[in-house]
């Protein structure tokens, strides 16, 4: 749902690009409560994750794709206000390095993919987790329903963008029911990829799950064909667990996606896309900023095997995210900590 140069005026661009300012600097605020020693890596982690899955568009209907727009994910795995960071950085990259989502519209892709899923995800989450009964089970469920449903929440939050900044004269009613219909097709596919990860994080270190924070499963043993609750252990302090088995798996997973699994994805255009060409929304569509890039269009520039090229060019994706999405996550954390010293300084 990367939105280009052209779709919508510039009036409401530089509208969407002070809220979206406005988010990211709240979120940078909000992001140091949510951050520590153990999560700072793995939001950076996240965000290489989210790049490297949206390079995997999937079939949803005929001549249709989607991809991962991974908000949901973000905000349950390491928290909403570092949810909205981690997407801002994977679109960042993109429009910078792959010429994927326009630059005059980064602050319309970071409004919509970014906040709005983040939002509508988390609330429906957070929402559902106090009805149901507190097991890993209901984490799960709860992240695939927000998932679900905050991506045709984006769609709807782009056509009202478009309502009031579109450079073409469509009617409105038709973009919406085009959109809202096929990016719910797309939100089965999201749900189905954020719940899975929640899950098989869950799975090994319900501690690193934001959204788990404080679910605790007795750990089973089969006695006599039967399962009963192991006898209670010694816990070890959850800040002097190692993160590194996790950071290295999602790391590995993640370069395998991009360099290797992205080949195989699905060339159809994407819902946003289908539906511009077939309403029209496309006419003034401008060329990117960055169409020169040397990893424009996800492949490095003069290397002529297709398969080398992506995943190359997925593989120098994933580590500029990582690198810069860590770095700015360790820099939030260290401004909380400092913070933290000098209140405890003035105090005592």
């Amino acid at each position: 749902m990367h939105v280009p140069d052209g779709f919508i005026n510039a009036p409401v661009s530089v509208a969407a690009g002070v809220a979206a300012g406005a988010a990211v600097a709240l979120s940078l605020r909000g992001a140091r409560r949510e951050l520590d020693e153990r999560t700072a890596p793995l939001a950076g982690l996240v965000a290489a994750f989210i790049f490297a899955v949206q390079m995997l568009n999937f079939p949803v209907a005929a001549g249709t794709s989607g991809h991962l727009l991974g908000g949901a994910l973000a905000a349950i795995l390491v928290g909403p206000y570092t949810g909205v960071l981690c997407v801002s950085v994977v679109l960042l990259m993109q429009g910078i390095l792959f010429a994927d989502g326009g630059l005059t519209a980064l602050g319309v892709n970071i409004t919509v993919m970014g906040v709005v899923t983040v939002v509508v995800a988390y609330a429906i989450f957070r929402g559902l987790l106090k009805v149901l009964p507190p097991t890993r089970r209901s984490v799960t469920a709860a992240a695939f329903t927000g998932a679900l449903l905050s991506v045709p929440a984006a769609a709807a939050a782009f056509t009202a963008v478009y309502a009031v900044g579109g450079t073409t004269d469509v009617a409105i009613g038709k973009v919406f029911t085009a959109m809202v219909g096929v990016h719910v097709l797309i939100g089965i596919g999201e749900a189905a990829i954020t719940a899975a990860t929640v899950g098989a994080v869950i799975a090994v270190r319900p501690d690193l799950v934001h959204g788990a924070r404080g679910l605790t499963a007795p750990l089973k043993l089969r006695v006599d064909g039967e399962l009963v609750d192991a006898p209670a252990a010694a816990a070890t302090p959850v800040a002097a667990r190692s993160t590194r088995k996790v950071w290295a798996s999602g790391l590995v997973t993640a370069l395998v996606l991009a360099g290797f699994v992205s080949y195989y994805a699905s060339a159809d255009p994407d819902g946003l896309e289908k539906v511009a060409a077939d309403k029209g929304i496309d006419e003034k569509v401008e060329d990117h900023a960055a169409a020169d890039s040397p990893l424009a269009d996800y492949g490095v520039k003069n290397v002529d095997d297709a398969r080398l090229s992506g995943g190359l060019a997925g593989v120098i994706g994933v580590g500029v995210t990582v690198v810069a999405g860590t770095g700015i996550f360790w820099a939030v954390r260290r401004r909380r900590t400092e913070e933290l010293t000098a209140t405890s300084v003035s105090a005592g």
